[in-house]
């Protein structure tokens, strides 16, 4: 397939590669903390790029020619650059009438695809391409001209119907942001509140521990499917992504589906937590699996898993099978969720092995991965939607950040334990749970094609966090049938995909999976609407009989306690 415009109108390689690293990018950058020079400036990537292109002086004369051409077909108006429709940076009228924003932009666009050309020409091996391309499209993003009051025709109509009040607003609102050492803010967050607005679902906690709280949901059908479902969410978040606003709630969803819900909420580590590592979320899972099971009175427990939640459930799961004891869970769910880091037979990790020791040495040296440095680390991956838009609205327009329930999920940050940190980063390293035996989780080997429960799989194609061919290749590790379903959504976007009669969203499935991702994508079929009502037919089908609802929450030995939400997601 020949590379698709990204949303810059530049040739999708570039931003395709930095994608595919951003686990490794958010685990390592994260924790050494490099500031804005320090992404938008890496020598040594600077420098090896420059000797790369020095090596191949043809090919730099054959595209900065090109780029002289293209530039002077600009200036006399018979270029045919043109953003993606996506790119929403220019979507105002000016870019296309005005005969002077029209070709700034398509002289921006042109230097992009310049830029990609010449780290293409470079030769460069590829963790300094994937490096080199980082970079590059960082500086290009910050150079658009979108970004400055004199050359975004929006600000400047905006500074013309205001008097100049939207930048006296904004300049004021910068220098609070500039001296807090911040990024802008992306949301309202006085508009939400968690169990006023945001995870509002009734239930109550009936499992307390110092990792963890289990909260189990009230049914609000007559009847229930004998077979409850655990939700293991992400690590690096709060859980309560799996119960956002009502009507755009998976919980609430899977309830009104006849489904018994619990759903683990981790507790915000500290530094007295800081020995809080893969095995003890590994250990939490199973002990909430544990009272998930009694409570049901079921001896097997349907498992739902996201992101990082879903490498450490497969961990679980690697070890259930070396211990004979497989038969536990019915079935698992993986929700934009990588087990495989290899990409094409290579680790895909963007930092180096010293970086990422240095990364293990300064979280374990502060107790923690910090959350905040998580998510600006998350919103640099997408810098045009979650930086440089909120630096127009924000300090150009003078405008108030939206009230969107997913960026106040985002900003709503936790830490990640030194242990989990320095295990995760070395488990990508060497790509340990694709490995049979790679990987030791509670004193067992995993081997994840032991592994022969059902799966259901779930990746987002525009997801920047984990790459879909990453995800599709679990279909190959885990021994059990896998139905595999590409979402066309992003990395959060993925769960939180309502049906409903406005839904615009689409999903691909494929009868088979074949090995090669290249074969299933070929095969696959579109489908209209949400997977959240295809998954209702498949989890049906493993969560057992109909039967009368149950009249209490908890049991004798797992007494319903605070009401949910409960305390740990509250805790700062």
């Amino acid at each position: 397939m020949s590379p698709a415009a990204s949303p810059n109108g530049r040739a999708a390689t570039g931003a395709h590669a930095a994608t595919r690293a951003a686990l490794d990018v958010m685990l390592t950058d994260a924790a050494v903390e490099p500031g804005v020079i320090g992404r938008l400036v890496q020598p040594t990537a600077t420098a090896r790029l420059a000797a790369g292109l020095a090596r191949h002086p043809a090919r730099v004369a054959r595209r900065v020619g090109g780029l002289g051409a293209e530039l002077g077909r600009v200036a006399l108006g018979t270029s045919d650059v043109a953003p993606r429709k996506a790119d929403r940076r220019f979507g105002d009228r000016a870019w296309q009438d005005s005969w002077l924003f029209h070709r700034l932009m398509q002289a921006y666009l042109a230097m992009g695809g310049a830029v990609d050309g010449l780290v293409e020409d470079a030769g460069l091996d590829w963790r300094t391409d994937l490096r080199a391309r980082f970079m590059l499209e960082n500086l290009l993003d910050a150079s658009a001209p979108t970004n400055f009051p004199l050359t975004n025709p929006q600000v400047l109509k905006e500074t013309i119907d205001r008097g100049g009040a939207n930048l006296v607003r904004g300049g004021a609102r910068f220098a609070r942001d500039a001296r807090d050492g911040r990024l802008p803010e992306m949301v309202d967050t006085s508009r939400f509140e968690v169990g006023r607005n945001l995870a509002v679902s009734e239930g109550s906690v009936v499992l307390h521990t110092e990792v963890f709280e289990l909260i189990q949901y009230w049914p609000t059908t007559p009847e229930v499917h004998e077979t409850p479902l655990l939700i293991v969410p992400p690590t690096i978040n709060k859980y309560y992504v799996d119960d956002l606003a009502p009507g755009r709630s998976l919980v609430e969803h899977l309830v009104g589906q006849g489904h018994q819900v619990f759903c683990i909420s981790w507790r915000n580590p500290g530094v007295e937590q800081s020995h809080f590592d893969f095995d003890t979320y590994a250990q939490a899972v199973l002990e909430a699996r544990d009272a998930v099971a009694e409570i049901s009175k079921r001896d097997a427990v349907n498992l739902m898993a996201a992101c990082s939640g879903g490498i450490i459930t497969a961990g679980v799961l690697g070890h259930l099978a070396d211990d004979g004891r497989l038969g536990e869970v019915a079935s698992l769910t993986l929700l934009v969720s990588a087990l495989d880091n290899a990409q094409e037979g290579r680790i895909e990790a963007l930092a180096s092995r010293p970086v990422a020791a240095a990364a293990v040495a300064e979280s374990a040296r502060r107790g923690y991965l910090d959350g905040d440095a998580l998510a600006s680390v998350f919103s640099w991956l997408r810098p045009n939607d979650l930086i440089w838009n909120y630096v127009v609205n924000n300090y150009m327009l003078g405008k108030e950040p939206p009230a969107f329930d997913i960026l106040y999920w985002n900003q709503d940050t936790v830490r990640m334990a030194a242990g989990l940190h320095r295990d995760f980063v070395t488990m990508a390293l060497d790509n340990a749970l694709a490995t049979p035996g790679g990987m030791r989780v509670l004193g067992t080997d995993v081997d994840l094609g032991q592994v022969n429960v059902d799966t259901y799989i779930v990746a987002g194609s525009n997801d920047h966090i984990v790459d879909w061919r990453n995800a599709y290749r679990s279909t190959q590790l885990l021994g059990g049938d896998s139905r595999f379903v590409l979402s066309t959504s992003g990395h959060i976007q993925a769960l939180i995909n309502p049906p409903g009669p406005d839904s615009r969203s689409r999903y691909r499935i494929a009868a088979v999976n074949p090995p090669h991702v290249e074969t299933w994508e070929a095969a696959a079929v579109a489908h209209p609407g949400s997977w959240w009502t295809d998954y209702d037919a498949w989890l049906a089908a493993r969560a057992g009989a109909l039967v009368p609802e149950p009249k209490k929450l908890g049991s004798r030995a797992h007494k319903a306690m605070a009401k949910a939400p409960g305390t740990y997601v509250m805790a700062s």
